[in-house]
């Protein structure tokens, strides 16, 4: 049986009957977590399991945000806290590299432990002076180069821990002078200007297994519509341009930078060319909508999500968890306040 190209969120710590129902109806490709749904360690290894067995099998994704900062949903006091991501610029340059690795592969770790084994990580986006500061310190640097590297070191560090990265929010969320969860930013960018700069992070890693779009309208691009749900964008740019070949999920359908009911966000997603499309909220009314609004997974989205999944390594590499958090401990003492 094939399998609904969305990835739903629950409304608590533990899975509601008329949850478990409905995702043992429609079999979402995924499940996203948030800090609603988050107690304890052994809480949250029950929640993940019993979201998997509604799906009936062991390999559905369980994603969460988990960068490091102000978006980090595991949290004191059962898992430390990371720094954001602009914190590793203040490292002197040899060490930043390596311990932004290192800082992820400890974040892969704490998500192994519980089940959850896609983190939507790193933001790729490159600030701009003025922007809105939704993005502001959650970004590396305010060089592609540096974003690009950095956000590609955050990435192997995951998947060294056998956690997927999801990188994010393509084709470029920095110069949005808007939170995209409260209003529709409009970037007034030339596309000369976007390409050398805010596309530039993930032309570098286009190769990795899963993206994120940004609810941004680029005018210079589309002035009809967001990038999610642009066929231009997404199929002239992200597809094209960038060259991300990889799985393309929605940011979360339920941000006021979006309009309409959810079935027809949904649909319009996915027709402009979207894998998969994410609701994270967890209200049942809107989920029943989205899942209306969605198809199957199917074709290239299908083909996409097969190869993202391959990505996923079998076990984590081996790691003195201990000794990693000390050494990062010290990299970062005086230089970021947890």
């Amino acid at each position: 049986m094939s399998r609904l190209a969305a990835i739903f969120g629950c409304a608590g710590p533990r899975l509601l009957g008329e949850e478990a129902a409905f995702f043992r109806e429609v079999r979402p490709w995924g499940f996203i977590l948030f800090r609603r749904n988050i107690e304890s360690p052994d809480q949250l290894r029950a929640l993940t399991a019993a979201l998997r067995e509604t799906a009936g099998d062991g390999w559905t994704p369980v994603l969460v945000d988990q960068e490091g900062g102000r978006v980090q949903r595991l949290g004191p006091p059962h898992w430390p806290r990371y720094p954001p991501a602009r914190a590793y610029s203040r490292l002197p340059a040899p060490e930043r590299r390596e311990m932004v690795r290192l800082g992820a592969r400890l974040i892969a770790h704490d998500l192994r432990a519980v089940g959850i084994d896609v983190d939507c990580a790193p933001v790729l986006d490159t600030p701009e002076a003025g922007s809105h500061d939704i993005i502001g310190d959650r970004a590396f640097a305010e060089t592609l180069d540096e974003v690009a590297a950095l956000g590609r070191a955050f990435a192997e560090g995951l998947m060294a821990g056998a956690v997927l990265p999801v990188i994010k929010h393509l084709p470029g969320h920095g110069r949005a002078r808007a939170d995209s969860h409260e209003a529709l930013p409009v970037v007034e960018a030339v596309h000369a200007a976007l390409a050398a700069r805010d596309f530039g992070p993930f032309r570098a890693n286009a190769d990795l297994p899963l993206a994120m779009t940004a609810h941004v309208v680029f005018a210079a691009l589309d002035p009809t519509a967001p990038a999610t749900t642009s066929k231009t964008v997404i199929g002239q740019v992200i597809r094209g341009e960038i060259g991300f070949d990889g799985l393309l999920i929605t940011d979360d359908l339920s941000m006021k930078a979006l309009s309409g009911d959810f079935a027809s966000r949904a649909t319009g997603a996915l027709a402009a060319g979207c894998d998969v499309v994410l609701h994270c909220n967890g209200a049942m009314d809107e989920m029943r909508a989205v899942a209306v609004g969605a198809r199957p997974l199917a074709g290239d989205a299908a083909r996409r999500a097969q190869a993202a999944l391959a990505w996923r390594a079998e076990s984590p590499e081996p790691v003195d968890v201990e000794a990693a958090r000390a050494r990062f401990a010290g990299a970062f003492e005086g230089r970021w306040a947890a």
